[in-house]
């Protein structure tokens, strides 16, 4: 049953619309009540019975929650249906608009007291976020709509929840946004709450992180688990974002062939839903796969339409990651000019506290064409820099190769000692391949 107003509230609630009926207070009460008892609810100096105030509905003509509570059905009918079209502003890339529209449902729901809209709306500002790069403003978000549905069963907060750890990972805290998500799953599956879609989305988010921290036994794991769920999801975009993130894991195994397969399903799924933002991150991830396998004129191709499109809905975070990886390309195909002053580019919008594994890359791979100009300097002062953000992070496997990049140049530059210490800090990272310190991997789902 929904909360009620107070009895003075319902009582005025009811007299207003009485007169805008224009029913005397007679004609209110019968049969089952006299005018008197009309009277004394109307000045709320009376706490009517809920068979009392149905009856009263009744011949309002008005739902009983709308009575007791002043929230109208019918706007929250109209409210969700504003949801939906803010929620397809979104996937068109048309981010601006959308931000619009969800803070303008946010404030009637607000004022209405709807929860579940409310949720929604915060929900569709916190991805508005990520895809601007805003990601204090996303995290809020996310954290406002988790709270707004802190009564709701777990698998109700699961979104909110696994957009907080989002921003947590595109900001490069990679252990943090795995304790999200882990913790997460961990309280679902033992806590019985196989929720497909749910588990699906939380498996889907995690191997991004896992990759990055070098836990590629739990990447490829939760890939599985995501492979195995995904039958039984009923939200084709949640399955389309599973095959994009599994592709990753295949790739890191060798499994071109098998990547390129997941991709073009998910680019499928994502044309068939009008999703152009992932549609984006497709081609994105095509490109990648292309310049893993050395086709490198293909991935250049879809690396550039990838940042076209990411451009074109103003997604900067997400722009700026694609350009380093187009960089990297353009490095490969003799255009280091080129690739040197997108990475410059690139590295004024990014940081430390915004993309920080990317602004990684950009200074390691600064640091590489640098070294073919053989100006050894500035590549050791890019290796340093990328060691620094990716040591805040704790991305494993990227520092790795980076320890072995600067131990190589400080061992060419007869700098020996320096660059044992760079290999020793390396292996570090490599001593346990596959695993990390983040305690026992979470329950699975009875599959």
């Amino acid at each position: 049953m929904s909360e009620r107003d107070d009895p003075v509230t319902i009582g005025r609630r009811v007299q207003q619309l009485r007169a805008e009926r224009g029913l005397t207070q007679k004609q209110l009460a019968e049969p089952a009540y006299t005018p008197a008892y009309v009277s004394t609810l109307e000045a709320g100096r009376v706490r009517a019975s809920d068979e009392a105030l149905r009856h009263i509905a009744e011949r309002l003509g008005v739902a009983y929650d709308e009575l007791v509570t002043g929230r109208s059905a019918r706007l929250a009918t109209e409210l969700r249906l504003r949801l939906t079209g803010a929620q397809r502003t979104l996937a068109t890339g048309a981010t601006e608009a959308a931000a619009e529209a969800f803070t303008a449902v946010l404030a009637e729901a607000e004022t209405h007291r709807l929860a579940e809209e409310r949720a929604a709306a915060l929900l569709g500002l916190g991805e508005c976020g990520i895809d601007t790069g805003d990601l204090d403003a996303a995290r809020r978000h996310f954290e406002q709509a988790e709270q707004a549905l802190g009564a709701a069963p777990l698998p109700a907060r699961v979104p909110a929840l696994r957009g907080r750890a989002v921003a947590h990972y595109l900001a490069g805290e990679l252990r943090y946004a795995v304790y999200l998500l882990e913790t997460t799953l961990d309280e679902l599956n033992r806590g019985g709450l196989h929720d497909p879609d749910a588990l699906l989305l939380l498996y889907a988010s995690v191997i991004g992180p896992y990759m990055d921290l070098g836990a590629h036994a739990r990447a490829a794991q939760a890939a599985e688990l995501a492979l195995a769920l995904a039958p039984r999801a009923g939200d084709p975009a949640l399955v389309a974002r599973m095959h994009r993130s599994v592709a990753r894991t295949l790739l890191a195994e060798g499994r071109i062939a098998e990547a390129d397969a997941s991709l073009a399903k998910a680019a499928e799924l994502y044309r068939g839903l009008q999703i152009r933002t992932e549609l984006a991150h497709c081609h994105w991830m095509r490109g990648y796969v292309c310049a893993q396998n050395g086709e490198l004129d293909r991935a250049e191709a879809e690396l550039r339409e990838a940042r076209t499109m990411l451009s074109a809905k103003r997604a900067a975070l997400y722009t700026s990651q694609v350009a380093v990886e187009l960089a990297d390309v353009l490095h490969r195909r003799g255009k280091s000019d080129e690739a040197a002053a997108l990475l410059k580019e690139v590295l004024a919008d990014l940081g430390s506290e915004r993309g920080a594994l990317h602004s990684a890359a950009a200074h390691r791979l600064l640091g590489i064409i640098a070294e073919d100009a053989r100006d050894t300097e500035a590549a050791e002062e890019h290796y340093v820099r990328a060691l620094s953000l990716l040591e805040r992070a704790g991305a494993a496997g990227d520092l790795a190769d980076l320890c072995r990049l600067l131990g190589d140049l400080l061992r060419r530059t007869g700098r020996v000692e320096a660059a044992l210490d760079a290999y020793r800090t390396g292996l570090g990272h490599r001593t346990a391949p596959g695993t990390t310190t983040l305690g026992p991997a979470p329950a699975q789902p009875p599959l």
